[in-house]
């Protein structure tokens, strides 16, 4: 069999609209020259092993095979089609009681064990639904999650590269003057300076009354992973009261922080007062200083015994000066859900994102959005006008 024929059923599985790459050109006439080609069934799997990259593309490959290489072709691909041998397959849980009792395999039995991750099980589970050693595991993978945030400029600058053609700036004098002495005094290249980039503050408001008690346990450990793990992290607990928790959960033993906490706060799985919550960290905080430029979350289902009127007036105050204000609420994950909660539906017009917050997955989801600084989400509409920056 010559380059000729090989080179030419290249170009066949290729105008049929297979990818075939040149590597797997190259790697297929290595496989024919290493083969019998006089035997069906080397040549046919020299062909199917280098250039078949997908499962979908196996149908079309035949057919060309077949009209390319016309009978010889056959009975390798009778062999290949060929009734695959019967696998049992036992799918081996390590949580479960039952099962083997340490003893070896029988290598002889036609018997595969598979194993799974319960991680993949974790990351889309309800926090709702969680147990004690699901919760305890969640705290681990929580801590994985790397809460980085949008960047604004800081007063302090740094020199900017020379090489940049057109650079512009206020010129560093110290960093030129040094430069000058290495050609005579002459500032042949002035050092010039650009703004230095710092973190934004990132502040989370969590509603800790009873509405909230099913996802508040997860979502306190959340709370904690980023104190923990990011600079300028504030966190506040909201229910009948406003009570800061960023020194409790600045240790770094989880245990410890959670307790310390659960006692901080002293109107756990109560009532929820929304409005006055947000007008007392906009009045003793958020206004005057620490919501300003900052990315605030706030993690709540929006179920609010306080009034509307009181919640829309002070979310419009913290939106005018955050610099985006993010809702997470875990009941958006339920099937058929509407922001029908008077609380819920006055504050989403001073909203720039509005996502879940039910299962590890979407802390994911949040903190990828947290990252991300080009616009909002709002899922399927958008309830924010976006203004100018802040």
């Amino acid at each position: 069999m010559g380059e000729r024929a090989i080179v030419g059923f290249v170009d066949a599985l290729r105008r049929a609209g297979l990818p075939v790459s040149l590597v797997s050109s190259r790697l297929y006439a290595e496989a024919m020259a290493a083969v019998d080609v006089a035997n069906p069934d080397q040549a046919y799997w020299a062909g199917r092993a280098t250039l078949i990259q997908r499962p979908e593309d196996l149908d079309l490959f035949n057919s060309i095979y077949l009209a390319y290489w016309g009978s010889a072709a056959v009975r390798g691909m009778a062999e290949a089609e060929a009734e695959a041998e019967s696998l049992t397959l036992a799918i081996d849980d390590p949580d479960s009681d039952t099962g083997d009792d340490g003893a070896e395999p029988d290598p002889d039995d036609d018997l595969i064990s598979l194993r799974y991750s319960s991680v993949e099980v974790l990351g889309s589970k309800d926090f709702a639904a969680y147990n004690a050693d699901e919760l305890a595991e969640s705290r681990r993978l929580m801590e994985q999650i790397r809460l980085s945030g949008p960047t604004r400029r800081s007063r302090r600058r740094k020199p900017r590269p020379h090489r940049r053609s057109g650079a512009r700036g206020p010129i560093d004098v110290r960093r030129t003057v040094r430069a000058a002495l290495r050609t005579g005094g002459e500032p042949v290249v002035p050092v010039r300076t650009r703004p230095r980039e710092r973190p934004r503050r990132l502040v989370l408001l969590l509603d800790v009354s009873g509405s909230m008690e099913p996802y508040a346990r997860a979502l306190i450990r959340f709370a904690h992973a980023a104190v923990i793990g990011r600079a300028r992290v504030e966190a506040f607990a909201l229910g009948t009261r406003l009570t800061r928790v960023t020194r409790e959960l600045s240790s770094r033993d989880p245990d410890r922080a959670l307790d310390a906490a659960g006692l901080a706060v002293t109107d756990w799985s109560g009532g929820t007062r929304l409005g006055a919550g947000i007008r007392a960290f906009n009045d003793e905080w958020g206004c005057r200083g620490m919501a300003r430029g900052a990315v605030v979350v706030v993690l709540s289902d929006g179920w609010d015994r306080g009034e509307p009127d009181e919640l829309a007036e002070q979310m419009q105050r913290l939106h005018r000066v955050a610099h985006r204000v993010v809702w997470v609420n875990p009941l958006k994950a339920s099937p058929g859900y509407e922001p029908l909660a008077r609380g819920m539906a006055a504050a989403l017009p001073h909203v720039d994102a509005f996502v879940e917050g039910h299962s590890l997955d979407s802390l994911e989801a949040l903190a990828t959005l947290l990252l991300d600084d080009t616009g909002m989400l709002m899922g399927e509409a958008s309830f924010a006008d976006a203004g100018g920056p802040r």
